[in-house]
């Protein structure tokens, strides 16, 4: 039995160790913890199966064109499922229940860079023919957007940036 609950501050020391065993570097692991401190409002929610943390997702705040706007926009990252239990819908809970959890909050728009063919089944839909943009063009075709607010995009074009610890966290 999965649980999606919010991270609690007991979860850190967890949720550090998942990050930093899912991917190849520590790099994500270190920006949870940045974003904890610097990026707000956060959204930070957690898998846990017999009481132990197996999946963790994280939105922050992201702006466009340089401006945040009228518009509250977040942006999915990272994500992470202990390797024992992917496939088996644990990030897709997580990518649910998050979406209502921003939705909840009053989120406009959420931004993810991320597979192509994973999160538009969530809705999802590709940024550029909407004018959008990521930093670096040339991912592009794995940028999407998701409204959570009707309408919420009508008008919203430019470069989509993330919280500026993410350019911190993956300095060599």
């Amino acid at each position: 039995m999965v649980t999606i609950r919010a991270e609690r501050d007991d979860d850190h020391r967890a949720v550090f160790e998942l990050n930093q065993d899912v991917f190849a570097t520590d790099a994500e692991a270190r920006l949870v913890g940045a974003l904890r401190r610097e990026a707000i409002p956060a959204i930070s929610m957690v898998a846990e199966v017999d009481d132990a943390i197996v999946g963790h997702i994280f939105f922050s705040p992201v702006t466009v064109g340089g401006r945040g706007g009228d518009l509250r926009m977040m942006g999915l990252a990272p994500m992470a499922v202990q390797e024992k239990f992917q496939r088996q819908g644990i990030g897709r809970q997580l990518v649910e229940k998050g979406l209502k959890t921003c939705q909840e909050a009053g989120t406009d728009l959420v931004f993810v860079l991320g597979h192509p063919d994973y999160y538009p089944k969530f809705g999802f839909q590709p940024v550029a023919p909407l004018g959008l943009h990521y930093a670096d063009p040339k991912l592009d075709v794995c940028f999407f957007v998701k409204e959570l607010k009707a309408e919420a995009l009508q008008g919203v074009v430019g470069t989509v940036a993330y919280h500026p610890v993410f350019d911190r966290a993956f300095e060599v």
